[in-house]
């Protein structure tokens, strides 16, 4: 049987779980959105604003998987 406190706990990492995942789609969301505006204001620097943007959504996909892991951690613990 699960004691109270494991519940909650999962409750929380699931919440954190969601959160995590929604946080990183609006942050590669807002990058995808100013990276296109950025292109169309200066076409000639597309390349380099496409690199940029391909480093910092990277940089938010591991924020997320990190924070997924940590959640699971709590789950399975």
């Amino acid at each position: 049987m699960i004691a109270e406190g494991q519940d909650i706990a999962r409750l929380g990492a699931g919440l954190g779980a969601g959160l995590a995942v929604l946080g990183a789609g609006l942050g590669i969301g807002r990058i995808g959105g100013s990276g296109a505006e950025a292109i169309a204001r200066q076409p000639e620097a597309a390349d380099a604003i496409k690199g940029n943007s391909i480093i910092m959504a990277a940089l938010i996909e591991g924020v997320a998987l990190f924070a997924i892991v940590i959640t699971l951690l709590i789950m399975i613990l």
